[in-house]
């Protein structure tokens, strides 16, 4: 039976890929991006967070077997935390209900590598509270003072324990709906091809982000990952964020620390 699979960011990269291989399976995806998806949302405001879920959900008759949250910014500033963590979190709780309708829903929000590097913790503790004028007013402190590029960590950080925190909360692993996340390393996007051009970046990148196994990811190969986590193969894997990065996180941090 095809499945009702909404994909945010499914215009470009990770989003875009996803998008393809679910269709090729046969499901029925419901994009949503901020230009040329399904649905045209802008996940950086509550009330374009709240737009999106409604028309997902009646695109979907009220019934959503899956979400894969792929819509993101990597532009250093406030959008990392307004869309990243908020129009990822936001938007799924709004979805849950929809979820819940489905007798095998899942959730996979796109996370990253960079979620276990040095972030904001006054950012991250604020996200998790739920309190998105407090995270924004550290998130401009945070820009003032020159850390705009510690924001991007910072998200996925939050996004990171918000999904374990989630995952096993009432109204999810009760209501049968797997949470997880699928943190990449290094991926070759439109978004990034510029900096591969730039020897001293690619250097900077490598040395951050030191890729082991089979070198810089391909967005099909994330792809790849969240479609087993989205499908109805995965009956008892939630709360896990997975490294989809050719050994970085192992790399960067020792097999001690699991």
């Amino acid at each position: 039976m095809p499945r009702n699979v909404v994909v945010t960011g499914s215009g470009s990269g990770i989003g875009a890929a996803l998008t393809a291989l679910f269709r090729d399976r046969g499901d029925r995806v419901i994009g949503v991006d901020l230009h040329g998806g399904d649905i045209e949302a802008d996940l950086s405001t509550p009330d374009g967070r709240a737009a999106a879920a409604s028309a997902a959900a009646d695109a979907a008759g009220g019934v959503v077997d899956a979400i894969v949250t792929c819509a993101g910014t990597s532009v250093p500033g406030t959008a990392m935390i307004t869309v990243n963590y908020f129009g990822t979190t936001e938007f799924l709780m709004a979805m849950r209900p929809a979820l819940a309708a489905a007798e095998q829903p899942r959730v996979v929000a796109i996370g990253s590598i960079s979620g276990t590097r040095t972030h904001d913790p006054e950012v991250v503790a604020a996200c998790l509270a739920g309190d998105e004028t407090t995270a924004l007013h550290h998130a401009e402190l945070a820009v003032a003072d020159g850390r705009a590029r510690q924001l991007y960590p910072s998200s996925k950080a939050a996004l990171a324990q918000w999904a374990r925190r989630t995952a096993v909360a009432e109204g999810w692993a009760d209501a049968g709906i797997p949470v997880n996340v699928v943190a990449p390393g290094i991926v070759l996007t439109p978004m990034s091809a510029g900096l591969f051009d730039d020897p001293q970046m690619r250097k900077v990148m490598d040395a951050a982000v030191p890729m082991p196994l089979n070198g810089y990811l391909r967005p099909e190969d994330v792809a790849r990952a969240v479609l087993f986590l989205a499908s109805e193969d995965n009956s008892h894997i939630t709360g896990q964020v997975v490294y989809v990065d050719g050994g970085a996180e192992v790399t960067l941090r020792g097999p001690a620390d699991f």
